[in-house]
């Protein structure tokens, strides 16, 4: 099949996908949308719970396997919104609609890219598609439920909107549940123990703590407090003041280090992480996948926002059509050039290293 001719049923998909309502946990619909594609397309697929998956014809367990990943789920449209977010319309080159940007147009063109490759014989790598849920809730029947399920995979393309661009790095994030104590007393009484004045030196620590090691993809960790929440009447003062801080790790460290950083050095009474999951990645400079892509005049950076990438254990890039800072906006849209020229891309690029 032509790539013209890919390139075309892939925006009708995604035209279909953006109209199927896909919040996270509940991407059944557009799991169904995604599965009659295989069908119609002759190729075997199996889905566990809303992902959806397949390997190409020629799977020979000697070889190493490549990963091409995409989500269908969506965040909630904001209310900033002035187009109905579940109407698919095309206006200037511009394909609107939830779900566009992220991650539809990166998912439907591995899908094509997928398709193009199925069928070809004598491969380097194996191909395992997954196109997964759960990714913007970072949800437990998302990818990181597939790693146990699919073939052992090597290496991995995540599809996230990077203008077709290298991210040889991704930033991982561990969220912070932090306590700041006090007395609790009367408003009309002295209290020199207000936890809510107590919170003002905690506020000013986080905002001027630098972790030490700046790493050359991705730059320094960032820590932002996030949220704060303390005291319920206007004549009581609290007994604690709850603070929610975000890290977004960089490849120096691990997410279990910047846990042990922040409990033997933060001023808060009490400092938990959420979880420890979501990590940092990153490729290799030297890896094929990444000078095949600059071999085509593809550039690379380190991307501050987190993926799918945070789950997976093996080295891994993220490259898509669209452009991230489109994301999780209002009236958001891909250019419909961008889904075109992402498949030729991807096709450009694994012909390089398939």
């Amino acid at each position: 099949m032509s790539i013209e001719i890919l390139s075309n049923e892939a925006i009708t998909l995604l035209k279909n996908l953006i109209e199927t309502p896909s919040f996270s946990s509940k991407e059944d619909e557009t799991a169904q949308l995604i599965e009659q594609w295989f069908t119609a397309h002759k190729i075997p697929f199996k889905r566990t719970k809303n992902n959806v998956w397949a390997t190409n014809k020629y799977f020979d367990d000697t070889k190493p396997t490549l990963l091409l990943n995409s989500h269908h789920d969506t965040v909630m449209p904001n209310k900033a919104y002035t187009k109905d977010p579940f109407k698919a319309t095309i206006e200037d080159g511009k394909l609107y609609g939830l779900g566009s940007n992220d991650a539809g147009g990166c998912l439907v063109s591995l899908i094509a890219t997928f398709t193009y490759f199925y069928a070809h014989k004598d491969l380097q790598y194996n191909l395992v598609i997954v196109a997964s849920a759960e990714e913007e809730s970072s949800g437990e029947n998302g990818l990181n439920s597939m790693l146990s399920i699919i073939p052992k995979i090597d290496v991995a393309i995540v599809g996230e909107p990077t203008l077709m661009n290298l991210a040889i790095a991704e930033k991982g994030l561990v969220v912070f549940d932090a306590k700041v104590k006090g007395t609790p007393s009367h408003a009309a009484h002295p209290n020199n123990n207000n936890a809510i004045y107590n919170t003002i030196e905690v506020l000013k620590w986080f905002k001027d703590f630098k972790f030490a090691k700046t790493s050359k993809a991705l730059g320094d960790v960032k820590l932002t407090v996030t949220q704060i929440n303390g005291g319920k009447q206007h004549n009581a003062v609290p007994a604690e003041v709850s603070l929610v801080i975000d890290v977004r790790v960089n490849d120096c460290y691990t997410n279990k280090e910047i846990v042990e950083i922040l409990e033997s050095n933060s001023p808060c009474s009490s400092i938990k992480a959420r979880s420890l999951r979501l990590n940092s990645s990153s490729i290799p400079v030297e890896h094929p996948l990444v000078q095949a892509g600059i071999a085509i005049g593809r550039t690379t950076y380190g991307s501050p926002t987190l993926s799918d990438q945070s789950v997976l254990s093996c080295p891994s890039l993220k490259l898509g059509p669209g452009d991230s800072t489109r994301s999780h906006s209002a009236d958001e849209f891909i250019y419909v050039n961008e889904i075109k020229e992402g498949i030729e891309i991807y096709i450009k690029l694994l012909n390089k290293v398939l």
